[in-house]
């Protein structure tokens, strides 16, 4: 499995460390950035082939991954069009809101195009990412896109590609919405006496903890919840302002607006 990367940003450089770190030798793995600063970062990861030219490396490689900003995505296939079409090579985008059909027009037809939705925790190989194939990938290919974005966290198959929209809302965004959380209990922390260095460490322990909780338990997180909400205790009286607030409704707001941008943003890169 020879694998090319064209865009050599953060999310290449991730991929490549979680492959190598993985087992994958490096001298199977080439790069092309038409900025060299970036892939002399990349060579710092690991060993990789570098260069500028999308098109031998297309030549190189059997499964190319698409790592650049949706809004260059258009230029950057039409460019590869012609090259694509002569090797076939795999297809992974990690584009969000760019659709596999318009890649595959944008490409000149008939390509196996796996979609993916990352996400940031990907940058420390804690990622967790929405796949979708469309009918040209065969079993041996998923088999291998899976595989690689394992190598930065979980990987999970959708059933249809208008999923990655709710896959986007979910965990694509959902970071932030963590981060908000723990800005906010670490300020509170310090409104209530504690230095903002403790208030921070306990935060981010009590979510690294709470999240392994929940990943190794045989429960789901509402009978968690419910364990350590002891009867007349702190914890439910703070669980009950959240709920009494309005947090879950909140939330379900939050994520149907994302899943809603995502549409819109579809929509807007293919009309261009």
């Amino acid at each position: 499995m020879r694998i090319g990367f064209i865009g050599g940003g953060n999310m290449a450089s991730s991929i490549i460390g979680g492959l190598v770190a993985s087992g994958f030798a490096a001298d199977q793995i080439w790069a092309s950035d038409p900025n060299t600063e970036g892939l002399a970062k990349l060579r710092e990861v690991a060993a990789v082939h570098i260069g500028s030219d999308n098109h031998a490396l297309i030549s190189a490689v059997d499964i190319v991954i698409l790592a650049v900003k949706p809004q260059i995505m258009k230029i950057v296939a039409n460019d590869i069009a012609a090259s694509v079409q002569d090797q076939q090579p795999l297809i992974i985008t990690i584009a969000a809101g760019v659709t596999s059909s318009s890649l595959d027009g944008w490409l000149g037809g008939n390509t196996a195009i796996v979609r993916c939705m990352p996400n940031t925790p990907a940058l420390v190989r804690s990622g967790a990412t929405g796949l979708f194939a469309n009918d040209k990938v065969s079993a041996t290919q998923r088999e291998q896109a899976e595989q690689i974005l394992q190598a930065v966290g979980l990987a999970l198959w959708v059933d249809s590609e208008a999923q990655l929209d709710a896959v986007t809302a979910l965990s694509g965004s959902g970071p932030a919405y963590f981060f908000l959380v723990m800005e906010a209990m670490q300020a509170k922390g310090v409104d209530l006496g504690l230095s903002q260095e403790v208030a921070n460490q306990l935060t981010l322990q009590t979510a690294l903890g709470a999240a392994q909780m929940a990943i190794t338990s045989d429960v789901d997180a509402a009978e968690l919840r419910r364990r350590v909400t002891s009867p007349k205790g702190t914890t439910e009286r703070a669980i009950n302002i959240l709920q009494a607030g309005g947090l879950e409704a909140l939330f379900g707001q939050a994520l149907d607006g994302a899943r809603l941008r995502a549409e819109e943003l579809a929509l807007e890169l293919d009309g261009e």
